[in-house]
């Protein structure tokens, strides 16, 4: 049977129905699907050693041998197999042992020649062996290795098929498969200037490098396979971006926002404070796209503390007074419930007519029903809320502005979700993740990019130190002189999972032992998100007025909670948080005009050293960007911004963007040209969106 990139992987010889069905669940269907489960590395296999060379603890070693005898022995323990044979070479000989695979018995016999790859070990009885080697019988002297004398790609587990079984089903699909039934997913114009070779042998090389390939390159990801992987990757990425972006900036919506100057005098007696340069800059972008009859798509990025909500809520009250709804959406109840006290405490007075709803999960069945009919007869002007405002039972009366915060939290459908419930809603996405630019443009390339570059006066800078448990009365010692001068503080402690009831226990657990035996004399409270919205409300009031002196809390605080007064955060064994995590949980302090400071505990001593090493970045910089670039470089994208939330484990060359930030711009420009290009070229674009595979629109 001759196999094509759209052959069912049921048909393949190995995999069956049984194996099928269980890939199907990885979402893999066809040849097409499995050709890019990628190598996640690569052992070089080539340098062949010989016998007499061999000591116990050397490096992984590849032999090339003639086994003289073998034998299988079954053991007393029920089901445990030796496989053991004798090999030689012209140096010497040398005793290998395989446990739990009998089936060697008829593979590796007396008189053949094999390929053996693994690292030598001391034997009991010999000075030195080989245990569970990969092997590989080679038939004939010209015949090609799979599994050893090459540099040889090795996978992650997918299911129950481990490295060597994949291995075997990607060389001889490869071998039998219909080259030109992997049609080019590139423009071939495109892909000739770019330098780009033929999809079959990107494929064929990125699993199987050839022999002038130098395992440094494959490292550097910079062979000839795995750039034109990659700028396919990002250029089919950024034409659907692309493709988007233009439909809404060519999308006549017939709302055009007016901003006479009264309005604008009525805006600015809302808020308490005067704006900074960088809050009016931004404004003034979002103005423009305001009185645009094209829909709004933006992105606003600032720092943990740089006033992006007072940039939300002067957008907002502008389709307010326009006539139409706001909605702002935020990541969790707490903060969903935070902004709707402050909003409503800065509109008491301003003389703006403005109701509003707020909409969370947790809000009793009554309360929802108002909420919902408040929000679908147009009473309520301005909802707020957490991912509840976009499912199905919500309607709105009439939807003109949407504001999404904390973007990398919810994903592009959740968004598209909230936007279909409008009349082609102006969309501002706020994020307080410093995103640098080429990860910005890669995932947010549909939208414009504002940002708040500016803290507000009177931030005070917060000093941040790294401490181990040897310091830990010393930092308490420190808790108690700060409440004494009447300030507060935080205590972080990490949950693997806020709904597990063990990491739970453990967080109570330890907040019980900082009441009883630690800080005695001080009140302490305890905050986690399984806590019903109005005992979570009661807590934080506590907190806000001063009752609670110390509150122990997961990350529920981790973003837009804020209590002025707080100049102490402590974060548990800080090591589990990635950086960009801990510079928003740091952003609780120093909220106000007192010195603040942020300490950081490392665990045990067994990851002492590391953890200090990457949290040493938290005590030099206060530099959102800097630090983001750093967690990216030490974490990856994927667990950056969450991959179930944007896909990202479908996107595997993410990561080559920000070594080769000139690929995207290639990748971009291509795309752009074609999505604003000739009707001919945007007809190509949209042809090529249209035929992908279920799998790459998903990616």
């Amino acid at each position: 049977m001759m196999i094509r990139a759209d052959t069912e992987l049921r048909c393949l010889s190995g995999i069956g129905p049984r194996r099928a069905e269980r890939l199907a669940a990885s979402r893999l269907r066809t040849v097409e699907d499995l050709l890019y489960v990628l190598p996640m590395r690569y052992e070089d296999r080539r340098n062949f050693a010989r016998v007499a060379e061999l000591l116990p603890g050397g490096p992984d070693t590849t032999l090339n041998v003639e086994v003289e005898s073998s034998r299988l022995i079954r053991t007393r323990r029920r089901g445990f197999t030796i496989f053991e044979a004798r090999v030689k070479d012209a140096t010497g000989k040398l005793k290998v042992i395989w446990y739990n695979q009998p089936y060697l018995e008829r593979v590796i016999q007396a008189g053949k020649r094999v390929v053996l790859f693994g690292r030598p070990v001391a034997g009991r009885y010999e000075a030195v062996q080989l245990e569970n080697p990969d092997y590989e019988y080679l038939e004939g002297d010209d015949a090609e290795g799979v599994h050893t004398g090459r540099i040889v790609p090795v996978y992650r587990k997918l299911g129950d098929l481990q490295s060597r079984f994949l291995r075997g089903i990607f060389h001889a699909t490869l071998q039998e498969m219909e080259r030109d039934s992997l049609a080019p997913l590139v423009p071939p114009a495109i892909a000739e200037r770019r330098g780009l070779i033929h999809r079959w042998d990107a494929l064929h090389d990125v699993h199987f490098p050839p022999a002038d390939v130098t395992p440094r390159k494959l490292v550097e990801r910079d062979t000839p396979a795995q750039r034109t992987l990659a700028f396919e990757e990002i250029f089919l990425l950024q034409l659907a971006l692309a493709s988007r972006r233009h439909g809404v900036k060519h999308e006549k919506r017939g709302i055009a926002y007016e901003l006479p100057d009264a309005l604008r005098g009525r805006l600015g007696g809302v808020l308490p404070f005067k704006l900074t340069d960088a809050q009016q800059k931004v404004l003034k972008e979002i103005g423009a796209d305001l009185r645009s009859e094209h829909p709004m798509n933006r992105l606003l990025q600032g720092d943990v503390g740089s006033g992006k909500t007072a940039v939300a809520l002067l957008t907002l009250l502008v389709a307010v007074e326009n006539g139409y709804q706001g909605a702002l959406m935020v990541p969790t109840e707490i903060l969903a419930e935070q902004h709707a006290r402050n909003i409503d405490r800065l509109l008491q007075g301003s003389g703006l007519d403005c109701p509003t709803a707020l909409l969370t999960g947790s809000l009793r069945a009554a309360e929802r029903r108002a909420a919902l009919g408040a929000i679908a007869n147009g009473e309520a002007k301005l909802a707020i809320g957490t991912h509840a405002l976009f499912e199905s039972g919500v309607a709105f009366h009439r939807l003109g502005l949407a504001v999404i915060d904390e973007q990398h939290r919810f994903g592009v459908l959740q968004r598209a979700a909230l936007v279909d419930k409008g009349l082609r809603p102006d969309v501002l996405v706020m994020t307080a993740t410093p995103i640098p630019r080429t990860m910005a443009l890669t995932l947010y390339g549909d939208l414009d990019l504002s940002v708040i570059d500016e803290l507000p006066p009177g931030r005070t800078p917060v000093t941040t130190v790294v401490r181990g448990e040897d310091e830990r009365d010393k930092v308490y010692r420190g808790v108690v002189d700060q409440v004494r001068r009447g300030r507060q503080a935080y205590v972080v402690v990490p949950l693997v999972e806020e709904t597990a009831k063990s990491d739970l226990k453990a967080a109570t657990e330890f907040a019980d032992k900082l009441r009883k035996d630690v800080l005695p004399d001080l009140e302490i409270g305890m905050l986690h998100g399984r806590m019903k919205g109005r005992d979570k409300d009661a807590v934080m009031q506590r907190f806000v007025a001063g009752e609670i002196q110390v509150l122990v809390a997961t990350t529920v605080i981790e973003v837009g909670v804020d209590v002025p007064n707080a100049t102490v955060m402590i974060v548990e064994h800080a090591e589990r948080f990635g950086l960009s995590q801990l510079h928003q949980l740091r952003g609780r302090v120093g909220r106000g005009s007192e010195r603040s400071y942020c300490v950081l505990m490392v665990g045990d001593e067994e990851h002492g050293r590391e953890a200090r090493e990457r949290l040493a970045v938290m005590a030099q910089t206060t530099d959102g960007f800097l630090i983001a670039e750093k967690d990216l470089e030490i974490r990856g994208p994927g667990m950056v911004f969450g991959t179930q939330q944007h896909g990202l484990t479908d996107l595997q060359f993410i990561a080559d963007v920000l070594r080769a930030p000139e690929l995207l711009d290639a990748a971009r420009a291509e795309a752009r040209a074609m999505i604003e290009g000739t009707e001919e070229q945007q007809a190509h674009a949209a042809k090529i969106l249209e035929s992908l595979s279920s799998k790459w629109k998903r990616r």
